[in-house]
């Protein structure tokens, strides 16, 4: 039904604004020669774009060797992770209105100053405090780009190609995290190669903040503020010689106009159709959050270190070819998009979702349950008492220490975890010889065991983000601009995002303390039944929402 739907909706319908015709994903149409001014602008503003990829990337292989240097506790990883995301969410909040009142230009050139000083900050710090300092600073940064570079990237496009190129901005997005991965497995084995991993940001930061100078002002923005000859200058020179521009113009204002006739809150839950989109599209945004990509984004390294991966240059190596599957599904949506429809994409997304993040408790289910026996039990410590590895490492506080090959331990035992060392050595015992360790005769497991089918995990771990990225991570954005009607869209829009805002922030400030309380494969197993909660729900209020709209609009 959302196929046949949204494939037959006429321009004029209310449900779909001026500003959103001819965006969707997949349209094809013929298109005169574009100046060169209007794709150097496209890359420039996209660069914002690779900058919030490149830092939810890169945060992952940083930050194994940030808590090791810092003696990071698991409160301190997780805020220092999750303190971006409160920054971006309440900086984005700021960006709108700012965007509306100074421009489309300044904000974006803003986002590159605010990015350049946080990777500096980082890229510099000499303690945790300082580091927390720069990921706050960052998140401002990427709160003002994730707001203003979308935007100016629809109104600088010509209608014909808006679709394809505000996507653009999601393609950056992908290419900056798995251009991260890169570079944080380049400088894995480097003294101090975190230091490089952040501070390289600036770079981009900085070639934005130089061509911002050049980059004209948005000019649906001028028309809003009565600079009719100033708008159709910047035109000039991003559109086509013989394009129609005055009637461009003339679009423009009448899609403003019916801007200002936008209601608020009280109208919107007022309308039963409307609240219903309101709840599919709010449905959309929780359970991408809840789905843990940013999670599996911001600590892969983690994760497949957790599945027994113990060298620390691999397991970032190995998390930047996880990387790349979310950049490659990104383009597996293009295609499929309009081939199966947005509903169908979506469903199926979720169900592959799903089904990799089960792979994946299984994994770690077996890894528990096959775990080394414990040759010599600590008798000494009530607390570190197991007789095998599972039971051990599932306690905060102990660890497994063993001699000889993982594939053939010698002896073994349970130690308590000196959290000086973050973990990396035990209290007593023969894994409190930090020589010994060096050396490779004895190996200390804090929150890992040895298994031999790891590669499962990392299967797993693949396969979920090639299953997320074509449908979860796109639709819930293009499904969320084309389901209200124009007076409710930027109430809904702006509802919908902050839930997606604040799930992320929930869901990467727990992820770390839940593997805890829940262990690993307790925590993929919930958000595996969330996800087939979210499925069925999403499926169901999907169904009415299109419905009404279908017969509403005689579509």
């Amino acid at each position: 039904m959302m196929r046949h739907c949204c494939a037959t909706m006429d321009d004029s319908v209310p449900l779909l604004s001026p500003t959103t015709e001819g965006s969707t994903m997949g349209e094809v149409s013929a298109t005169k020669s574009l100046p060169a001014a209007i794709y150097f602008l496209i890359l420039l503003s996209a660069i914002g774009g690779f900058l919030f990829g490149y830092d939810t990337g890169v945060v992952s292989g940083a930050m194994i060797l940030v808590r090791e240097d810092f003696k990071l506790s698991i409160e301190w990883h997780e805020l220092i992770v999750s303190a971006t995301i409160a920054a971006a969410m309440m900086a984005a909040l700021v960006a709108g209105p700012a965007s509306d009142r100074f421009g489309r230009r300044p904000v974006i050139l803003c986002a590159s100053l605010v990015f350049l000083a946080g990777a500096l900050v980082m890229g510099a710090a000499p303690e945790k405090v300082t580091l927390l300092v720069g990921r706050i600073i960052v998140g401002i940064g990427i709160g003002f780009a994730s707001m203003a570079v979308p935007v100016y990237l629809s109104e600088v496009s010509p209608v014909e190609l808006r679709g394809r190129i505000t996507v653009v901005n999601n393609i950056f997005i992908t290419g900056g995290q798995v251009i991260s991965a890169v570079v944080s497995g380049i400088f894995s084995e480097v003294t101090m190669g975190w230091r490089y991993m952040l501070g390289l940001a600036g770079l981009p930061a900085l070639l934005q903040l130089i061509g911002s100078a050049f980059m004209p002002e948005s000019p649906r923005w001028l028309i809003s503020r009565g600079r009719d000859a100033e708008a159709m200058k910047v035109l000039e020179k991003i559109r086509p010689k013989d394009a129609d521009l005055i009637n461009e113009i003339e679009v423009m204002k009448a899609a403003l106009a019916e801007d200002t006739n936008q209601r608020g809150l009280r109208e919107v839950l007022s309308s039963a159709p409307v609240r219903q989109a309101l709840l599919v599209g709010s449905l959309l945004q929780l359970f991408q959050q809840i789905s843990g990509i940013n999670t599996v984004m911001y600590y892969s390294a983690s994760i497949i270190t957790m599945a027994g991966i113990t060298d620390k240059s691999l397991a970032i190596w190995l998390s930047a070819a996880t990387s790349s599957m979310n950049f490659f599904g990104t383009f597996l949506g293009l295609w499929l998009v309009e081939r199966l429809g947005r509903r169908s994409l979506t469903l199926g997304s979720l169900l592959g979702t799903m089904l990799s993040l089960f792979v994946m408790a299984l994994t770690f289910q077996m890894a528990y349950i096959n775990s080394p026996k414990v040759t010599f039990p600590n008798s000494d410590s009530h607390e570190c008492f197991a007789d095998s590895c599972g039971v051990c490492t599932s306690k905060s506080s102990c660890g497994y220490c063993f001699m000889g090959d993982q594939n053939d331990i010698l002896n073994s035992t349970c130690l308590a975890t000196d959290e000086t060392s973050y973990n990396e050595m035990s209290v007593t015992g023969w894994c409190s010889n930090s020589t010994l360790i060096n050396d490779g005769q004895v190996t200390f497991a804090y929150d890992w065991c040895p298994y031999k089918y790891a590669w499962l995990c990392i299967m797993g771990l693949a396969i979920y983000l090639l299953c997320f990225s074509p449908g979860m991570g796109p639709m819930p954005w293009t499904i969320n601009s084309e389901i209200y009607p124009g007076w409710a869209r930027a109430t809904c829009t702006s509802i919908t995002t902050s839930i997606n805002w604040t799930a992320n922030l929930v869901v990467s400030l727990t992820f770390l303390t839940l593997t805890e309380l829940l262990l690993k494969h307790g925590t993929a197993l919930i958000a595996s039944f969330v996800i087939s909660q979210g499925k069925t729900r999403i499926g169901i209020f999907s169904c009415h929402v299109i419905n009404f709209f279908c017969y509403f609009y005689h579509i």
